[in-house]
């Protein structure tokens, strides 16, 4: 296991370590609550990323939850404050969990979901929002907004007619249903499913092995992925030929070609 350097940002309800192979952890840590989101958490995750993000030493981020849950979205076991808040907050689009998706789709480097339990409401959208999801084999993904009264958010209704299709994505989230592991996997919701015990080492190992690639082609990729959304099929070419020309140029490319050449491993920098 690599040496981690533990976070000393003194957040309340986040563990954060940074592994030496440049994975940074970040785990929702309310097991007692099954890492429901508060008012703080709503704070904290998206300055952990934010932290993450900015940090040359990070290459990898891996998300997951203290305890038996991933994150079971709202606490309603606390004051509901959506329409409570300072007149800032009310009147602020993104309060609360839009935060989380925004850091999360704006962080450039890779972001993987271990998910561990239920990931419910919120939480479902916090692994829907990554790039990529482990999930173990006893875990439980739902919308569930639907049981509660509500309608989505988290950019639920962003993401998932995005990764399973629209008519998957309607029956998702108006039955409110569980959807389990193998599910999830057939449908395109988890990239890995596997054993409860491994979920977390799984997405660390994934996440390494995502850190040892090139960094500035990683990047350009997201941003692509990211702008081909809304973009037309010109400007995506246009934008394509934009950042390959700035992966060529980088000192990356050259360490790829040597390293094909003397048939070894290459080892990028980032530069």
């Amino acid at each position: 296991m690599p040496d981690e350097r533990i976070s000393s940002d003194g957040f309340t309800h986040l563990q954060v370590a940074t592994a030496s192979d440049g994975v940074c952890t970040i785990t929702l840590d309310r097991p007692d609550r099954l890492n429901a989101v508060n008012a703080q958490l709503a704070d904290e995750l998206p300055a952990a990323l934010h932290a993450a993000a900015a940090d040359d030493a990070v290459r990898a981020v891996v998300i997951t939850g203290a305890g038996r849950g991933f994150c079971a979205g709202l606490d309603l076991s606390e004051p509901v404050s959506l329409t409570r808040g300072s007149r800032r907050e009310r009147m602020d689009p993104l309060y609360w969990v839009g935060k989380w998706v925004l850091a999360l789709v704006g962080c450039e480097k890779p972001v993987i979901a271990a998910v561990n339990g239920a990931a419910a409401g919120a939480g479902f959208g916090l692994a829907l929002a990554c790039d990529l999801r482990v999930v173990a084999r006893s875990a439980r993904l739902t919308a569930g907004y639907v049981r509660r009264g509500l309608s989505p958010d988290a950019g639920v209704t962003w993401f998932l007619p995005r990764l399973v299709g629209h008519g998957r994505a309607t029956d998702i989230m108006l039955t409110g249903r569980d959807v389990l592991a193998d599910e999830a996997e057939r449908i395109g919701l988890a990239t890995r499913v596997v054993d409860d015990a491994d979920v977390v080492s799984a997405a660390q190992q994934f996440a390494a092995e995502l850190a040892a690639g090139p960094p500035i082609a990683i990047a350009l990729t997201k941003r692509l992925l990211a702008e081909s959304a809304h973009a037309t099929l010109e400007a995506q070419l246009r934008s394509e030929l934009v950042h390959i020309k700035s992966c060529f140029a980088s000192a990356d490319v050259r360490e790829a070609v040597a390293a094909f050449g003397e048939k070894r491993a290459p080892v990028f920098r980032g530069q």
